[in-house]
């Protein structure tokens, strides 16, 4: 009965797709920046996302691109964020939905710093594009891919 049982069972599992994946795509891929990118967008992300958009899709970061300075580390680390190469997926969602916040909030410091650490978000990316991804590490340092997805969800170039 059991041996029955366990010929029947479902290799799919229900925890592991997402509504809004392929059946190829895993959860947390596109559908998590699909629903971010649903939200109010600030424009400093939109241009963002169409500049990296433009320069990918033409250049193909051929060109070398530095990496962020001492004081962008700083910002990130003034609000308990890493670096982009040791940063999660999931990590990576939620800084970009606190980063939505901020952008429009009434506190002109948060706004700028939103926007600043968008900016060096934008540039350790290109970088981690540039060197080909020899930077990363480890495999459960994907959050470059969250922002991949994010930027070609929001940008009208994509």
């Amino acid at each position: 009965m059991i041996e029955n049982l366990l010929e029947k069972k479902s290799e799919f599992d229900i925890t592991s797709k997402s509504a809004l994946s392929c059946m190829t795509e895993p959860f947390t891929s596109k559908s998590h920046a699909a629903l971010l990118a649903k939200n109010e967008i600030p424009l400093s992300h939109k241009r963002l996302a169409d500049n990296y958009t433009v320069i990918k899709r033409v250049f193909k970061f051929q060109a070398v691109q530095s990496r962020i300075t001492q004081p962008e580390k700083d910002l990130l680390a003034k609000y308990d964020f890493n670096t982009l190469e040791y940063t999660t997926a999931k990590q990576m969602y939620e800084e970009l939905d606190l980063l939505q916040k901020w952008s429009s909030s009434s506190n002109f410091l948060l706004r700028e710093d939103a926007d600043k650490i968008m900016e060096i978000r934008a540039k350790e990316l290109k970088f981690i594009d540039a060197s080909c991804y020899v930077t990363i590490g480890n495999e459960v340092y994907k959050g470059y891919l969250a922002l991949t997805h994010y930027f070609e969800e929001i940008s009208k170039f994509a």
